[in-house]
């Protein structure tokens, strides 16, 4: 069993930046893919961001493509999230995601173990 932990969250203005980190315990996460997805009010959860166990696979959503930066440390059993250029419509609940396969997917179905959520509210 994997537990996830989000932080990071917060508020900020437009044109900001926040970066997430998901910390993960009970088992190691050094061979499992990991994804960042988000959900809005009202809305669908959608994907964000995904990267292989290695980090040689690297997905982003087009609407955070070269705004979001993923990144993981295998070492400390973490992803991270780097987020510039806040926009409000970046505003949602994110949550960290893991596989137990190495594979990356984009598609929420693909993943086994969640986190509660972290809020990020970017205001205009």
């Amino acid at each position: 069993q994997v537990q996830l932990v989000e932080s990071g969250g917060g508020l900020v203005q437009a044109g900001g930046s926040l970066t997430l980190s998901c910390a993960a315990s009970g088992r190691t996460v050094s061979n499992s893919a990991m994804g960042w997805f988000r959900q809005a009010p009202g809305k669908e959860r959608e994907f964000v961001s995904a990267i292989s166990w290695s980090g040689g696979n690297i997905y982003y959503t087009d609407s955070v493509k070269g705004r979001f930066t993923i990144s993981r440390d295998n070492a400390k059993n973490t992803v991270s999230l780097q987020m510039n250029s806040l926009k409000p419509e970046d505003t949602a609940v994110y949550y960290c995601a893991a596989r137990r396969s190495s594979n990356v997917r984009t598609m929420d179905s693909a993943y086994d173990y969640w986190g509660q959520g972290t809020q990020v509210t970017v205001s205009s």
